[in-house]
């Protein structure tokens, strides 16, 4: 094979690979598959950041209230205070949500995953009160960057606060494995290992400790 057409193929290889890779959606950089994100506040997406992005971000300011960087720490919140009567009157239909305040709402939202997508429950705002009086942990929530992720499904006591993504990729899982009424045994097994997954990833914090000694 000749010089010049040894240099094509190295080429189209070249540009297969890049093809292949995700790319920053501000600036068009490759990027590697563990990077941050930062959030469209207009339109509540997601967007893939660069290392050079997410430092320009990562300060309060740069993103002038339309752009926020997602954070990166997961908590799972050992001792957890939510009992059966309070997650009643928070009014959540299904025993799995996540609760973030939304800064356009100037309030606390409360969604849950459903095959349809992410669905906004109605949330009794003074029923939330008592739980973060309960869990001061919820009072350092970065708005609607960070939430409070509840897992009480199938008998489940899973408390984690995570970075609004996890959120969205537990909403993603179900909404394309769901079968039928139930969701079917296959979905069920992908949201146990979503929750193990999770917890492997996660320090460990208990709600009622020090700042300093839960965050991340």
């Amino acid at each position: 094979m000749s010089g010049s057409r040894l240099r094509q193929v190295a080429r189209r290889a070249s540009e297969e690979r890049a093809a292949e890779l995700e790319h920053c959606d501000l600036c068009g950089e490759a990027i590697p598959p563990e990077h941050r994100h930062l959030l469209d506040l207009r339109n509540r997406e997601l967007m893939c950041a660069c290392r050079a992005c997410k430092i320009l971000f990562d300060r309060g300011a740069a993103g002038g209230g339309h752009y926020r960087l997602v954070p990166d720490r997961r908590l799972r919140l050992t001792g957890f205070e939510l009992d059966d009567v309070a997650w009643e009157e928070l009014r959540i239909p299904v025993e799995m949500a996540f609760f973030f305040h939304r800064s356009d709402a100037g309030r606390v939202v409360a969604y849950y995953p459903s095959p349809a997508g992410p669905t906004e429950s109605l949330l009794d705002l003074d029923a939330w009160e008592e739980i973060e009086r309960a869990n001061p942990v919820l009072g350092e929530l970065e708005p609607d960057v960070e939430a409070l992720l509840v897992n009480r499904s199938r008998g489940a006591r899973d408390y984690f606060l995570v970075p609004i993504e996890d959120c969205y990729a537990l909403v993603g899982l179900i909404r394309m494995r769901w079968r039928g009424l139930t969701g079917g045994s296959e979905v069920w097994e992908e949201i146990k290992g979503f929750f193990e997954g999770l917890a492997a990833r996660s320090q460990e914090a208990h709600p009622e400790r020090e700042e300093a000694a839960w965050r991340s």
